[in-house]
């Protein structure tokens, strides 16, 4: 078998080195709190897009700290009782697609969700202080801010929760039958969202972003998705006289840490030849999760599309495979 990281039997026990915060718990409580105290001030207004089995909305809630987040949502025309909900998140910089590759699911008799990340490439406000894409940084930024819950993927991480009990609210939405899903950071972001939101019921998360920081340094593959920490360190640390301070309040969105909180059944697919998001990091968050679970391995694929994830995933989430 091929091999980049570690051998299976030792990513199978691997807990990550990431440093948790003492008060992690106490940070998450609490922002979840803010984020339940926000009125979401949803709308909802036909899109150009038409289809014959689907109504598409163009879809906006307010998150936390005030900004404006995008959602393509669309449901099965002439809906009779109450239907299961699928919540979709997209990969670092990208967006929530395109209208037509949701209709498989709407033609299921499920409603979506695919939500645009703020600042990204999609609609989403990012109340940084400008409109459009702020995308560069955002694992970096409000690092050097003395109040770690300024970091922008508290934010982001919370959008997940929210749109989930938006939806869960839907006099349409069978609130035990409320699902997410995304590869890369929509994988981080399903890991977030389900986390953040027990009563989230079926996750699928693909090759997941977000995990277990300071492994990825020690393997030198702070590249790619993860440069920004090279960038941070050469700029802002250069000697790094400050790196377990960075890498402790990196662990506040460490979803490893975040795990345990998961209640969800799980379905999750790990390419081994990852060099973007490497196996353990992806294995120190599924192996801290207490709940039913299924990993899903790929030995000869890397950070890449992984051959019939979204078929294994329909599966689970309509017809109940597992």
């Amino acid at each position: 078998m091929p091999a980049l990281d570690m051998p299976i039997k030792e990513l199978e026990k691997y807990q990550g080195v990431n440093p948790k915060p003492a008060d992690f718990d106490k940070y998450w409580d609490e922002s979840i709190a803010e984020m339940k105290a926000v009125d979401p001030q949803v709308t909802l207004e036909k899109a150009e897009f038409e289809s014959p089995i689907a109504e598409c909305y163009d879809m906006y809630f307010t998150g936390v700290n005030g900004a404006r987040i995008y959602v393509r949502h669309l449901r099965p025309k002439n809906i009779k009782g109450k239907i299961p909900a699928v919540l979709q998140f997209h990969g670092y910089s990208g967006n929530c697609g395109d209208w037509f590759d949701k209709l498989g699911y709407v033609a299921s008799g499920m409603a979506v969700f695919a939500m645009d990340v703020r600042g990204q490439g999609g609609k989403s406000e990012d109340v940084g202080g400008v409109c459009g894409n702020t995308l560069h940084g955002h694992i970096i930024r409000g690092l050097d801010e003395k109040e770690p819950k300024k970091m922008l993927y508290r934010d982001i991480f919370l959008d997940t929760a929210e749109l989930a009990g938006i939806a869960m609210n839907m006099e349409c939405i069978d609130e035990t039958k409320v699902y997410a899903m995304g590869g890369s950071q929509g994988g981080a972001l399903t890991l977030a969202c389900a986390a953040l939101e027990p009563r989230v019921s079926k996750i699928a998360p693909a090759e997941p972003f977000l995990c277990d920081f300071k492994r990825v340094w020690d393997m030198d593959l702070d590249l790619n998705a993860y440069g920004e920490l090279r960038d941070y360190f050469r700029l802002f640390d250069p000697r790094h006289e400050r790196e377990e301070e960075v890498f402790t309040k990196l662990g506040y969105i460490d979803l490893q840490h975040l795990a345990p909180r998961i209640r969800a059944d799980v379905l999750m697919f790990t390419g081994l030849l990852d060099s973007v998001c490497p196996p353990s990091t992806q294995y120190a968050a599924y192996n801290k999760m207490q709940c039913t679970k299924k990993h899903i391995l790929y030995p000869d694929y890397a950070h890449e599309y992984l051959k019939d994830v979204n078929d294994i995933t329909y599966e689970f989430f309509v017809n109940g495979k597992y």
